[in-house]
């Protein structure tokens, strides 16, 4: 049987980002966090989104900071949960493609077959699962790809070069790279190490490398995108709709990063 981890035929994700000609816009969204909560994809497609990550809210979450963990109990307190979530995803037709982003808890309890083929169902054709370990996720991995739901592999600064290499070699759809030592959350200015990493994988493969956590501003994504192919923006924009924000106020802040990093 082939697994993900020997596929070499990009799925719809890798695709879809490799072709787009452009720096990569990758916005996120808490599923369920609101009535309206698909609208938000919507709005960000429409502002020049490349593709969209919605988090699958965990009680007890590892890398995720205070703005995320806070979108995600609003999210399980409105009764959200990953089949309502997949639900509604599967009323849309959006024109990017759609990455969800959980926690293995969640996976295992559901069964990692059964969890990837809903995910596939449903129209979501990437997974990152942020706590399991590359060594460990070799049958998360078979099961992903028997469903051509492409497992997205995470970077940090304080990966060795070796390990790096691995990730750059089994991750599908794009290498996650994480800008900073920390949880994701809004910054002042982005991380010194974000541009190390992102050369370092790029050196690696000519897969798409996109740089998450602490991109705040259309200023950090400017300077993100020197050295990585896009971005992932998320705290930022669930601050705002925690604060009350719309789907159409954040597409046109969306808009403004679109902007920068087409400039």
């Amino acid at each position: 049987m082939t697994t993900v981890d020997t596929l070499t035929t990009p799925g719809r994700l890798e695709t879809a980002l490799r072709t787009a000609g452009r720096k990569l816009l990758v916005p996120y969204v808490t599923g369920g966090l609101t009535d309206n909560w698909t609208d938000f994809i919507a709005a960000y497609e429409q502002a020049g989104a490349d593709a969209v990550e919605i988090g699958l809210p965990f009680s007890d979450p590892m890398i995720d900071g205070s703005v995320i963990q806070q979108a995600s109990d609003v999210a399980l307190a409105r009764g959200t949960t990953v089949a309502s979530i997949l639900a509604d995803v599967a009323k849309l037709r959006p024109g990017i493609p759609l990455v969800a982003m959980t926690y293995y808890n969640l996976v295992q309890r559901r069964g990692l077959a059964v969890f990837c083929a809903a995910l596939a169902e449903a129209g979501i054709s990437g997974l990152i699962v942020p706590d399991a370990p590359l060594e460990e996720a070799g049958d998360l991995a078979a099961a992903a790809g028997q469903h051509g739901v492409e497992l997205v592999r995470l970077a940090a600064p304080s990966t060795p070069p070796a390990r790096l290499t691995e990730i750059a070699e089994r991750s599908r759809g794009f290498i996650y790279a994480i800008s900073l030592m920390g949880t994701t959350g809004v910054r002042a200015e982005l991380a010194a190490t974000a541009g190390q990493l992102a050369a370092d994988l790029k050196a690696r493969t000519d897969m798409p490398v996109i740089l998450g956590l602490g991109i705040s501003t259309p200023e950090h994504a400017a300077e993100a995108s020197r050295y990585a192919d896009g971005v992932v923006i998320a705290s930022r924009i669930m601050r705002e709709v925690l604060d009350g924000a719309t789907p159409a106020e954040v597409g046109a802040w969306l808009a403004t990063v679109r902007t920068a990093l087409d400039a």
